[in-house]
């Protein structure tokens, strides 16, 4: 058997602090390389990729709007993970929330449920010296008191724009269900009473609609369904959705960027907002929810279960791939011929990179479309800072008023706002909406062969 001398255990222990400084390094370089790696330090920041035909409306947006061709700069310690983007945007919605002042509508729908929009009267004159209203739809479960909301509301009242918030039925805490159904992702009928509604109160007022993720669903398949929706609108914009429901809800199944992980959160968000009205959905006789439905939502997992079990039977489809197809923008945008700004960012984890090729097909085919995809943002987020410390206006709130603005003049110069108030307008409009349609069969037949259900 071999032994140590005592030379041998010398030499082997005075090895030892060299071994452990080796090991330490080597710990630290790996924490720095995840660190680096996970919080994209590296990646550079750059302007928003743009699709778009050229045409003088996107020459004119490109010379007025500079944050279109600027580098987006977002807080450089942690601003280029689009996954701490999201999450700070979801806890906290924004930093230093402004609180405006509105009045709350409530407006009586043909179903019984009462829809309920807030009304933010502008804070300055607009720059074009017309009277102009921003009708606002917030994304999934919002309402106009959430902080994103407030901040930009807040941001586009300065600015001069009287805005229209409007709340989600059934996400309001205090406003009780007086109908057996909630919003859904493609339900236009609240968004449509409460543009309805500012047109009768404001018969002068131009129209800018802004959607933010599934409100942007909304607002563009509202635009699609009937040309006169689109009647003094001046503009769409469209922030972080995902176009296409049915495929949206299948990438929400997979596990890359944690994407599985979110739908259970937001599934578990949902599932607290529908049981908050439990009482009032299963007292209702008309209602088409069941105890045993119920059950299952309880025991829910993710968005589509949820669906499924609820979600769908509010306006009675049959299946679940029926409801993901007809509240799906998707087949509704080329019928909207009003300038279409579609905004996202590339690493938004909830929305999967495949469906990015909507907007950028839409844009490259339809002379109204521009497609703008940022480096970085998150879902929702956009935040921007110089070191750690978020600013209280982020980029969107900024390039959406720019957008709007730019817009308005452009407008003021064409005489394509003339043709919205003159009697033909159906027939200008039905005109716009052929031209449109022959573009539109290049697009549908791209997104049949890679999606053969969209």
């Amino acid at each position: 058997m071999a032994t140590l001398v005592e030379g041998d255990v010398h030499t082997f222990g005075s090895q030892l602090p060299a071994m452990f400084d080796g090991v330490k390094l080597a710990a630290v370089a790996t924490v720095l390389y995840i660190i680096v790696r996970g919080l994209n330090l590296k990646s550079p920041y750059s302007p928003p990729e743009l699709t778009y035909q050229d045409t003088p409306l996107m020459r004119y947006l490109l010379q007025c709007c500079p944050l279109l061709t600027k580098d987006y700069i977002p807080p450089q310690l942690w601003g280029k993970s689009g996954h701490i983007q999201t999450v700070l945007y979801g806890k906290m919605g924004r930093v230093s929330t402004p609180t405006p002042r509105g009045v709350r509508k409530f407006l009586p729908m043909p179903d019984g449920a009462t829809a309920t929009f807030d009304l933010f009267e502008a804070l300055a004159d607009h720059s074009t010296g017309d009277d102009i209203t921003m009708v606002i739809c917030p994304g999934i479960g919002n309402h106009s008191e959430k902080n994103y909301i407030r901040t930009f509301v807040d941001h586009s009242q300065r600015q001069g724009y009287r805005c229209a918030v409007l709340n989600h039925l059934g996400a309001l805490p205090d406003i009780e269900l007086t109908a057996p159904r909630l919003f859904t992702y493609g339900c236009t009928w609240e968004f449509a009473a409460m543009v309805t509604s500012v047109k009768q109160a404001f018969p002068h007022t131009l129209l800018v609609v802004v959607g933010f993720s599934l409100g942007g669903n909304i607002v563009c398949k509202f635009l699609g369904e009937n040309p006169f929706n689109q009647d003094k609108v001046l503009c769409c914009i469209s922030v972080c959705q995902g176009y296409n429901v049915l495929r949206a809800q299948e990438t929400f199944l997979q596990w890359d960027q944690g994407r599985r992980l979110y739908n259970f959160f937001l599934a578990d968000n949902m599932k607290k907002l529908i049981l908050s009205h439990r009482k009032s959905l299963l007292d209702m006789n008309s209602c088409n929810i069941s105890d045993a439905d119920v059950s299952r939502l309880c025991a829910a997992t993710s968005l589509a279960q949820i669906d499924d079990s609820v979600m769908r039977k509010f306006h009675g489809y049959s299946s679940l791939d029926e409801y993901y197809q007809q509240e799906s923008c998707v087949h509704y945008m080329h019928k909207v011929t009003v300038p279409l700004i579609l905004i996202n960012s590339i690493d938004d984890p909830l929305v999967h990179p495949s469906l990015l090729a909507i907007p950028r097909t839409l844009s490259e085919k339809l002379p109204n479309v521009i497609f703008a995809l940022t480096q970085h943002g998150g879902h929702l987020g956009f935040f921007e800072g110089a070191m750690l410390l978020p600013q209280p206006l982020t980029w969107i709130d900024k390039i959406i008023v720019e957008l709007a603005d730019a817009i308005c003049h452009w407008e003021r110069k064409t005489p394509a706002r003339q043709e919205r108030n003159f009697p033909n307008f159906k027939s200008k409009s039905t005109e716009l909406v052929s031209k449109q349609a022959q573009a539109w069969s290049s697009v549908a037949a791209l997104f049949q062969c890679e999606w053969p259900y969209g």
